[in-house]
């Protein structure tokens, strides 16, 4: 059987900040139904290789080819993206719109309740704890059911059972096909979760392979 195209592959990438590398020569391809994590030192520059993968940022060398349209990628980085002036549930219905996408009440209170958020769905969100509009975020990235999910920390500011959750949720969209590519500070507890890693060190990627392959602390790597 013919391996599934890529949804995303990256082709020797670097990135600068002005006169300053970030990091080089990064490539992958990422599956349908297939785990990336990212992981590295801290300013290692993995927000921005997401950014770069979410087609928000420019790569400044190699290649970024999306086997989806921009319509199919889901991104949850460090910022909610939340408008603090409007509900959860007009959250969602702003973001449904915006997307394109026909979404009753129905919907919109299924995927609020998908993370744990029933209960606010008519308080605005500017009074939410970092933790609720984190989940709210979610809740948003989820409700598009995209083909490619960029995961930039997920975990901030969820409490045990909110990342249980957050896992769960993550292994339904692996499970549905989707492409998932994760930035993870907490490789002991996540790494059983992946497929692949990418490891970034040095301003490159000092490991890039199967996640059974890869030994944190060895060679210096965490």
């Amino acid at each position: 059987m013919a391996e599934a195209a890529p949804l995303l592959e990256l082709a020797g990438v670097a990135k600068f900040y002005g006169p300053k590398l970030v990091f080089r020569d990064v490539s992958l391809r990422v599956r349908p139904g297939e785990v990336w994590i990212v992981a590295g030192e801290n300013g290692a520059g993995k927000s921005t290789l997401l950014r770069i993968m979410a087609g928000l940022a420019r790569a400044d060398a190699g290649l970024v080819t999306h086997g989806v349209e921009p319509g199919g990628i889901g991104l949850l980085g460090h910022e909610t993206f939340v408008y603090p002036h409007l509900s959860a549930l007009d959250n969602l219905r702003f973001w449904a719109g915006l997307h394109g996408r026909a979404a009753d009440d129905a919907a919109l209170q299924a995927a609020l309740a998908r993370v744990g958020l029933s209960a606010a769905a008519g308080e605005k969100a500017g009074r939410f704890s970092r933790g609720m509009a984190q989940r709210l975020s979610l809740a948003r990235v989820l409700l598009l059911a995209p083909a490619l999910l960029l995961l930039d920390e997920p975990g901030t500011g969820l409490d045990a059972r909110s990342r249980a959750m957050l896992e769960a949720e993550i292994a339904a969209a692996r499970e549905r096909g989707a492409g998932l590519v994760w930035v993870s500070h907490h490789l002991t507890h996540d790494l059983s979760r992946a497929d692949k890693v990418l490891y970034l060190k040095g301003r490159r990627a000092a490991y890039q392979g199967d996640a059974a392959g890869f030994a944190p602390g060895a060679e210096g790597l965490c």
